[in-house]
């Protein structure tokens, strides 16, 4: 399959987005927050590929239409709320249109870079989750992230002054916080759902085992693409339902059929890691005793 030669629209600073977006200058140079309200109207009538080189915090209201969230269409009058890494590539529709509502925090990671929110965003995976993976918040959990954008606001359009910067990323920070508290919540109402998700993932996970000798080790961005899914939302969706990340959960299920064969046919440790897609038979060996406390030879030996 061709891959499509999109046009590409990268922008390096926040300055630049305002003049994408037809509106005047930031009052600061590494970060922005706009009220969707006060846009002007963007029109599209092609596909783009846009590329930031800054964080954006996306909560969108009285979105038209229906967001993908996986593989399942969903309609919502609540807010979405969705995050942008610098350099994290996005398609912008053809049609596309701002929301009716909301709001869009622009962020330089040279504002934080020598706070602990520079080392601590990091950890916020759902920075690195895909469009469809966004944050659905109920009327409530809506209104405790309005006030703060509200608090982020109201810094912004204050004289800058020796305080500013803490004020700022303190209320940034508790954003963060409070969605990271709703992705957790948003995982367990999903949950039914999600374990279709999990089946899923056994059931491909298993075709792989089976032709892992000729494709390889399964890895968390293999599963995740057959599933439709960024890395990091799939590990931490199976975290919330096996309580193990991805990478974990895969190294369980490979061991799981190791101890198969082990116990059932009489082929070499070496056959077996080969057949199982590792390069060396070391390497399945650690791993093996890693998850055990036994050698695979040792657990054979305790079906005799």
């Amino acid at each position: 399959m061709q891959k499509e030669n999109l046009p590409t629209l990268k922008i390096d600073t926040i300055a630049q987005s305002h003049k994408a977006l037809g509106i005047a200058k930031p009052k600061h140079p590494l970060f922005s927050v706009l009220r969707f309200e006060d846009l002007p109207r963007v029109n599209n009538d092609a596909r783009v590929r846009l590329i930031f080189d800054f964080y954006h915090i996306v909560l969108k209201k009285n979105c038209p239409g229906k967001i993908q969230y996986g593989q399942t269409p969903y309609d919502f009058d609540e807010g979405v709320i969705s995050f942008f890494a610098p350099r994290q590539v996005s398609i912008l529709e053809p049609g596309d249109i701002l929301a009716k509502s909301g709001w869009l925090l622009m962020i330089h990671p040279d504002f934080f870079r020598t706070f602990a929110l520079g080392k601590k965003i990091k950890d916020y995976a759902f920075f690195e989750y895909a469009v469809h993976e966004a944050l659905m918040m109920s009327e409530d959990e809506e209104h405790s992230i309005d006030v703060i954008f509200q608090q982020i606001e109201k810094e912004y359009n204050l004289p800058i002054d020796a305080y500013s910067q803490d004020v700022v990323l303190s209320n940034v920070e508790l954003l963060l916080t409070y969605c990271n508290r709703y992705y957790n919540r948003q995982f367990i109402t999903r949950k039914p759902r999600h374990s279709e998700l999990l089946s899923r993932v056994e059931h491909v996970l298993h075709e792989w085992v089976r032709n892992a000798a000729e494709q390889g080790l399964p890895t968390v961005n293999v599963l995740a693409s057959q599933m439709n899914l960024s890395p990091n939302y799939l590990s931490d969706c199976l975290k919330q339902l096996t309580g193990q990340p991805a990478q974990q959960y895969i190294h369980e299920k490979m061991i799981e059929h190791a101890k198969e064969i082990l116990a059932t046919t009489n082929l070499s440790v070496s056959e077996i890691a080969y057949q199982l897609g590792f390069g060396y038979p070391q390497s399945f060996s650690k791993l093996f005793k890693s998850k055990t406390n036994q050698s695979p030879l040792e657990f054979r030996a305790s079906f005799n």
